[in-house]
C-alpha cells in the first residue's frame, strides 16, 4: 500500500511500517500544496492513505468524497508515537482496510476523519 506523509508527521514513523511504500510530501516535491492540493496529487499517484497531525484537515476540506483516507495523529511527537506505536499501526491498516469496495461509505468516512487519539 502507498502511504504518504504530510508535513509534520514524524519520519521514523516509516520503520514502523515496512510492508508499505512509505513517502513524504517533501520527498515527492509537495512540501509548498495546500491540503485540497495535496490530496488532489497523493490521490491522481495513487496513494491510498495520507498520515497527517493536522487535525483542522477534517474542517477544511470536504473528505467524503476522497478516494484516499486520512491517519490524523494526535501529536507530532516521536516519543509519544512509538509509546503507542500499535495503535498507529492498526489505525493506518484500518484506513487501508476501508479502502476496499465492500466497506460502506460511513465507515470509510469515520476512518478518514478519526484521529489517532491513543497518541497523546
Amino acid at each position: 500500500m502507498r502511504v504518504l506523509f504530510d508535513q509534520g508527521t514524524p519520519e521514523p514513523l516509516r520503520h514502523l511500517l515496512t510492508q508499505h511504500e512509505i513517502a513524504t510530501a517533501y520527498e515527492r516535491g509537495w512540501a509548498q500544496l495546500k491540503n485540497g492540493e495535496l490530496l488532489d496529487a497523493a490521490e491522481k499517484e495513487g496513494y491510498a492513505v495520507l498520515v497527517t497531525t493536522d487535525s483542522n484537515l477534517k474542517h477544511q476540506q470536504n473528505l467524503q468524497l476522497r478516494r484516499i483516507a486520512i491517519v490524523v495523529l494526535s501529536t507530532p511527537s516521536w516519543p509519544r508515537i512509538q509509546r503507542a506505536n500499535a495503535s498507529v499501526v492498526r489505525a493506518i491498516e484500518r484506513a487501508n482496510l476501508s479502502l476496499s469496495p465492500d466497506a460502506s461509505p460511513a465507515a470509510l468516512r469515520a476512518v478518514r476523519s478519526a484521529p489517532v487519539s491513543s497518541v497523546r
